[in-house]
């Protein structure tokens, strides 16, 4: 009787992912740093690539943060996001990568993240994570 293999086929093809040098996210200062509110982006036009077809991956990239001293500059974000354009990533490493580089970047009091992919093979994959400083 064979034993079956604990590992899965994706083994290591997703560890670089979160050394990945992505563009820098620019920021302005907050002159109203104190005051509590929220910033929400859509990005509505999001792509990756499926690690295993190759195929693109299309979907919604929704960010939402209460800022502290620093202000995500738009222009630059749009540039991070195009980096994923051509890169072979799992949808949870998108929203797990997006929201830690978004952190270090900005530094915000709360962040969250929400990768809602449109339906591929009948599934559909939303994956959410949130920063709380």
């Amino acid at each position: 009787m064979s034993e079956k293999k604990s590992e899965s086929s994706y083994e290591d093809k997703q560890d670089h992912i979160p050394a990945w040098t992505t563009p820098a996210i620019e920021w302005f200062a907050n002159v109203y740093a104190g005051k509590e509110y929220n910033i929400e982006f859509t990005i509505p036009e999001f792509t990756a690539v499926c690690p295993k077809t190759g195929l693109p991956d299309f979907g919604t990239i929704y960010i939402e943060y209460i800022p502290r001293e620093k202000c995500a500059e738009l222009k630059s974000l749009k540039e991070y996001m195009m980096a994923y354009r051509n890169v072979g990533i799992f949808h949870e490493n998108v929203v797990n990568k997006i929201l830690e580089d978004f952190v270090k970047a900005i530094d915000p009091l709360y962040a969250k993240v929400i990768g809602d992919y449109n339906v591929r093979g009948g599934v559909k994959t939303v994956v959410k994570r949130e920063y709380k400083a």
